[in-house]
């Protein structure tokens, strides 16, 4: 029953696996079909490893799921050849693809919570394809689960995988969904943005285990990010794609060293955008306080004696690797977790807050809103966008009729939308940078004091990402907020931050202003995570691995 991962023949390394000709695609909008993909041909050998990169809309996941031979509801596959392993899957029927798919095709989504089943624990979602694809036996699976788990780094590998999806960190989450792909060890894996979860310290160690797996089984890989300092280290070449063309290929050190095109050195450019840091008046009180808070799930302390306080017109990072506590902060604030009976409380304006936010009023909760890491699972997919950002309106300011279409025409046009354009579309319809403005104008749409930012670029290109940082700062400006940024990226705590908290394993061991926090010296574990950040150097990932070989852990880090 079981298929031996050293005898598969996999064919020699170099040979031609994946090649594709004068792919074109077409998109649905508003019932009129149109190019998205004009032309496209590459060429992929085994064992050989193709970035794909471009900003939002480029086509980079349209053109991945096309080697599979699969185009996404509202898309159609119109014209070019996808050659894999000698067989055209532009021209195989549905009942010739499904069984490769999942077998010598897999796909590591962007999205992991949206990709997994909430009903089904982790292992047995791992087991699901190996087993109906009859290439391994039920215990053979769950013991090749637990061995996959523990190389891409997964806190005790041999009961992880019996959670339930909701039980573990986004992080966790995009490994245990890496992990699947390559349960049957297929020939072709599509990696759509599979570290955007992970914080800088866990990415090394999963972009190496990922690299180890499709060296030691010969696999080939088209690895889709918009992280160019990521796709330095996996790359073997890179295509720069826009607006479904290609721009420029070459291999991976050319590519950084020499781009020929103008876009392609505007995507290398250092993003420029910065705020001045804004200090604390003398005399001024805190608008939120988390005063000595000790919270957890079950018997497990989260948090352990944590307190900062948050300003107006201030913006606080938070960061620490998947696991350390900083969503965790963001649930007791809001009241979505309560802290220990006794142990700790949240003060707004200087009361004492209800732990629990069932117990507290409408205009206590609307001064503290949430914007989340991914829009896709945070809004609602069969609303449109006047419903989604108009349910606020009603609820907490009891604002409807005209008055209500009024003001979401106007948050529309904060965010820099159009509204007669985007006010009756749905979430489908709008691109992921899009959808994150609509998810900042549900969030103002309650009037609040104070915004929780999770991970609110993590998901978006670095041009796009700019674009919302650029935004976050006008509107905090011009309506003085108060923003608690939880993040894993140092650039952007480096562009947005006034202050920067560092947590690790439920507690801050590091706060400062910004300018303070990057200069040494610094705690062990910050300097850690200033460590961990990847740069525009192929070599880049090799030589950290090499210099922490050797060296003793002196502190012990989180479980992500």
């Amino acid at each position: 029953m079981s298929t031996s991962d050293d005898t598969k023949d996999r064919g020699e390394k170099g040979d031609t696996l994946l090649e594709i000709k004068g792919l074109k695609i077409e998109g649905q909008s508003d019932d009129q079909w149109h190019e998205i993909v004009h032309g496209i041909d590459l060429s992929l050998n085994r064992g050989e490893v193709l970035g794909l990169i471009g900003e939002s809309g480029a086509g980079k996941s349209t053109i991945g799921l096309a080697a599979m031979g699969f185009a996404r509801p509202g898309c159609r596959i119109t014209a070019g050849e996808i050659i894999f392993d000698g067989r055209d899957l532009a021209k195989a029927t549905e009942a010739e693809k499904r069984p490769m798919r999942g077998v010598r095709i897999a796909y590591v989504a962007q999205s992991a919570a949206a990709s997994f089943n909430p009903a089904h624990k982790l292992i047995q979602q791992f087991t699901e394809g190996p087993v109906q694809h009859n290439v391994r036996s039920q215990s053979e699976a769950e013991a090749d689960g637990i061995e996959l788990f523990e190389r891409l780094q997964l806190p005790d590998p041999e009961t992880i995988g019996f959670r339930y999806p909701h039980q573990v960190s986004g992080g966790q989450l995009q490994r245990a969904m890496t992990a699947m792909a390559m349960a049957c060890r297929p020939d072709l894996i599509i990696f759509d943005e599979p570290t955007t979860a992970l914080d800088v310290t866990t990415q090394i160690e999963v972009l190496a285990a990922i690299r180890g797996i499709v060296e030691q089984f010969n696999t080939a890989a088209i690895y889709i990010t918009h992280d160019l300092a990521v796709v330095a280290q996996m790359a073997d070449k890179i295509m720069v794609l826009r607006y479904g063309n290609l721009v420029e290929e070459a291999d991976t050190r050319t590519m950084l060293s020499d781009p020929k095109k103008k876009y392609t050195k505007s995507l290398w450019a250092v993003r420029s955008f910065t705020t001045d840091v804004v200090g604390i008046g003398a005399g001024e009180k805190p608008l939120f306080q988390v005063k000595n808070v000790t919270a957890g799930y079950g018997p497990v302390d989260v948090l352990k004696n944590v307190s900062l306080d948050i300003y107006k017109k201030r913006t606080v990072a938070i960061v620490g690797e998947s696991g350390s506590g900083k969503s965790t902060t963001a649930r007791v604030i809001t009241g979505l977790l309560p802290p220990r009976p006794g142990k700790g409380e949240i003060l707004y304006n200087g009361e004492a807050l209800p732990a629990d936010y069932r117990k507290r009023s409408r205009d206590q909760l609307r001064h503290a809103q949430m914007i989340y890491q991914m829009p896709d699972t945070a809004i609602n997919p069969r609303q449109r966008i006047r419903d989604i950002i108009g349910r606020p309106l009603e609820f907490y300011l009891g604002v409807t009729g005209a008055k209500k279409e009024e003001r979401i025409r106007d948050l529309l046009k904060l965010i820099e939308l159009e509204p007669d354009e985007f006010i009756d579309r749905f979430p489908g319809e709008l691109s992921g940078g899009q959808k994150q403005r609509i998810c900042i104008a549900r969030a103002l749409s309650a009037e609040p004091e104070f915004i929780i930012c999770d991970e609110v670029t993590s998901a978006l290109d670095q041009i796009v990402a700019e674009g919302i940082l650029r935004l976050l700062d006008d509107l905090q400006k011009k309506l003085e907020l108060a923003y608690m940024f939880i993040t894993h990226d140092i650039a952007t705590v480096r562009a947005i931050a006034d202050e920067v908290v560092v947590m690790l394993q439920g507690e801050i061991v590091e706060a400062a202003p910004r300018d303070e926090m990057f200069q040494p010296p610094h705690h062990e574990y910050t300097e850690i995570l200033l460590s961990s950040v990847p740069e525009m150097d192929p070599d880049w990932l090799d030589n950290v691995l090499e210099e922490r070989k050797d060296k003793a852990p002196t502190i012990e880090l989180a479980g992500n």
